[in-house]
């Protein structure tokens, strides 16, 4: 029976071979990787992954697609939203070595593609590599550089962790339905050795810096360093998009703590 892609679930499904083929090659799947799929749907990246690793995992919201999903021999299937899965605790259950780490893949639905990608921060350091198919405007954000249009939140907030990549495009007559907006792949590899921080700090001075993004920041970041008791030397003159990741980083490691809990991914 033919599957109808649900709107809720943002389903678009990939049918380009060419353009899967090309996939599969940026990730270089080897057997024996543990792997997971996130939003596998009808499988057509996922057979010729687990037919190069020998095992798949795979993470499917769907009902319907999971029991299809689970009729294939070689696939573990976790039914669940993907917002719902501590990829810790499941790197843990596949028995992969903290030194080799999880390698995660998948087509995310663009609706929630940045909180999934926020949320798989806490599990950075069980990470090997990552390969999204993504929005390719979400995807410019994420590689931005400092003093261009879009550098933005998203970029600090990944940069910090991640060494990110655009490796491939993909127009939208590559699947069925066709989106209305381009797609592209991105590969994200942990940092080795990432600045220890609060991630809550962190993500407090960027969300107050590019509150109003085209305005210097002197009456929005500028008043927040001051009311957190910050003494040190920070040019508030600037707007947003010129403070590059290490300096934003740098500001987090230098306000004085306070409720919030220390954290070093």
């Amino acid at each position: 029976m033919k599957h109808i892609p649900r709107k809720r679930f943002g389903q678009h499904f990939l049918t380009d071979g060419g353009i899967i083929d090309a996939i599969v090659h940026e990730i270089a799947p080897q057997p024996g990787d543990a792997m997971v799929e996130i939003g596998p749907g009808l499988a057509a990246l996922t057979q010729p992954l687990v037919e190069r690793l020998g095992r798949l995992t795979v993470i499917e919201l769907d009902r319907d697609l999971a029991v299809r999903l689970r009729a294939h021999g070689q696939l573990d299937v976790i039914e669940s939203d993907v917002l719902k899965v501590d990829f810790g605790a499941l790197a843990d259950r596949l028995a992969v070595p903290p030194a080799t780490g999880l390698r995660v893949v998948g087509n995310l639905p663009y609706n929630i593609s940045t909180p999934i990608l926020f949320h798989l921060l806490d599990s950075a350091h069980r990470v090997v590599d990552q390969h999204f198919m993504l929005q390719k405007e979400v995807i410019d954000r994420m590689v931005a550089k400092p003093a261009t249009s879009d550098y933005s939140r998203l970029s600090v907030m990944l940069q910090w962790r991640y060494e990110m990549t655009n490796v491939l495009f993909v127009p939208p007559e590559s699947f069925d339905p066709p989106p209305r907006v381009d797609s592209a792949i991105v590969r994200m590899v942990p940092l080795a050795i990432p600045p220890a921080v609060d991630v809550k700090r962190l993500g407090e001075i960027v969300q107050v810096a590019f509150s109003q993004r085209r305005k210097i920041m002197r009456h929005t970041l500028g008043k927040w360093l001051e009311t957190h008791g910050f003494e040190g030397g920070f040019d508030a003159q600037r707007r947003a998009e010129e403070v590059p990741v290490a300096e934003y980083v740098a500001l987090a490691q230098a306000v004085p703590p306070d409720c919030a809990t220390k954290v070093t991914q």
